[in-house]
């Protein structure tokens, strides 16, 4: 049986707020646009996305939970939970699936809190800084991982 040709999209906490948060710091472009981005680039490497938002830890745990079956991997920009959450982390590692990291900003050229990253460890991949355009270059290093594990 094949790996499914799907990639789950997670953004967390605020990022519903895209394109009216700060968009001195994460730009104009809203959340829409970023699933948009993200399926065009799958797309076009004949992978399609789930998208999840959630501004609750729970919610965003049981997709990752979810995508172990449904899924080849997991392109996630966690947002504040990327800082404070060790069940997120471990949820990631639990489903033993490869992982995007992605931010919009530059989260160690911030402050001192946001450049601690609980998911960098379980993260094959990571993209940071690269504004709302760094979601196409997730899903295609991601992919870069899968056809990988899938030539070995």
């Amino acid at each position: 049986m094949s790996a499914p040709r799907r990639l789950l999209l997670v953004n967390g906490p605020n990022l519903n707020l895209l394109g009216v948060r700060e968009p001195e710091v994460y730009g104009t472009a809203t959340l829409a646009d970023v699933e948009r981005i993200a399926a065009d680039a799958a797309a076009a490497r004949g992978f399609d996305v789930q998208a999840v938002q959630s501004n609750h830890e729970g919610v965003l745990i049981d997709a990752i939970h979810a995508a172990r079956t449904e899924c080849a991997g997991i392109v996630i920009n966690p947002g504040g939970l990327t800082h404070t959450s060790v069940v997120l982390r471990d949820a990631l590692s639990g489903v033993a699936l490869p992982v995007a990291e992605v931010h919009i900003s530059d989260v160690y050229a911030r402050e001192q809190f946001r450049q601690v990253s609980y998911v960098r460890d379980v993260a094959a991949v990571h993209v940071i800084g690269e504004g709302v355009a760094g979601y196409a270059t997730a899903v295609n290093l991601l992919i870069d991982v899968i056809a990988g594990q899938s030539e070995g």
